[in-house]
């Protein structure tokens, strides 16, 4: 990220003043508009997000924590990471974060690695919580990281086929390259 991405407003920004929540739960719905998910789509290099939706619970937990219990739906197409070609996705996710203003961001992270199946703690900074950046945060962790078009599956299939299959001389291949099927993959195209 470049210092000018930290200082531009996130895309898709709702603020929730965390001194207003209480123990009882209070409930957010959010939409994105056709603006916010062309700005979300070029920060995440999607061909486009289509749909953005989340529904987010904010709650004061014991020991001033602020439980954030979300669930989002996005409809999205990502480029194929072999051929470029579009991938239609439909993601689903529901996630927990706590929040907490006794963690700042270096600690919430090495807690994060030492405890990878524990709830994910987040330093609550100033008095306010981005839910839309949190969720749209989240959306960056559920999409498929390496998208594979249909053909671009069926080519490595069938150049991982190939390469498993005797040598020239009919003799067999004594170990795998796990390289050997991007070159055949090359020499098809």
């Amino acid at each position: 990220m470049t210092a000018a991405d930290q200082t531009s407003p996130p895309e898709f920004s709702h603020p929730i003043s965390a001194s207003r929540l209480s123990f009882k739960p209070s409930t957010y719905r959010l939409v994105a508009n056709a603006g916010e998910r062309a700005a979300l789509a070029r920060r995440f290099e999607l061909i486009s997000l289509d749909r953005f939706e989340a529904t987010v619970t904010l709650k004061r937990e014991p020991g001033d924590a602020i439980r954030f219990d979300g669930q989002i739906e996005a409809d999205l197409i990502q480029a194929c990471i072999f051929t470029t070609d579009p991938v239609p996705a439909r993601i689903t996710d529901v996630f927990t974060l706590i929040y907490r203003a006794d963690v700042d961001e270096a600690t919430a992270d090495q807690m994060a690695l030492d405890n990878p199946e524990d709830e994910i703690i987040e330093p609550l900074i100033g008095d306010s919580i981005d839910i839309g950046e949190a969720v749209a945060q989240q959306l960056s962790v559920a999409m498929d990281p390496y998208p594979r078009s249909v053909g671009a599956q069926s080519s490595i299939l069938s150049a991982e086929a190939d390469v498993i299959e005797d040598d020239e001389a009919g003799a067999p291949m004594a170990r795998r390259n796990p390289f050997d099927a991007l070159a055949v993959l090359k020499k098809q195209s």
